[in-house]
């Protein structure tokens, strides 16, 4: 009834036009940082980045999910921010989650904010449409106008003086 053919079809490759493969896709899986691991630099990925160690600089990423054991100095820009550990400098994010474990020292530009109890957190928050700073900044006229000076009142006592 169901036989099965001696020769089977020969698979199709693909291919980018010349014969040759096309570049592999980026991974979907994120970039993790242990927790034994401390980097002195900047990171900069468009995935994600999931920071469970140590690191003294500027981080950039699609999204960004610090473990309670991570620790940053420096400035998170990314869509998506989840913070459970330390961050000692400004977060820029659409989306940013400060659960129960996290220590920010530092402001927080957002789009959406949820903030859990027993989060601590010292610094500002800014709601912002565009938090990540990617629209350009409009320049502002630099014809001042000239101030008119402002004359004290005299203080009480020395009213009395007088």
């Amino acid at each position: 009834m169901f036989s099965k053919s001696k020769e089977e079809p020969e698979m199709v490759k693909p291919t980018n036009g010349n014969g040759a493969k096309p570049p592999r896709a980026q991974s979907a899986a994120p970039s993790i940082i242990g927790a034994n691991v401390r980097i002195k630099g900047d990171l900069s990925t468009a995935g994600e980045i999931q920071l469970d160690g140590v690191v003294k600089g500027d981080v950039s990423a699609a999204s960004i999910i610090m473990g309670e054991q991570g620790a940053l100095e420096g400035t998170i820009v990314a869509e998506k921010v989840v913070v459970r550990g330390q961050v000692k400098g400004s977060i820029r994010g659409r989306s940013v989650v400060m659960e129960r474990t996290a220590r920010v020292t530092g402001d927080v530009y957002h789009s959406t904010l949820s903030i859990e109890a027993g989060a601590i957190i010292e610094g500002n928050f800014s709601h912002s449409d565009d938090p990540l700073g990617k629209k350009p900044v409009q320049p502002q006229s630099t014809a001042a106008k000239p101030k008119e000076p402002v004359q004290m009142a005299p203080k009480p006592a020395e009213q009395a003086k007088a």
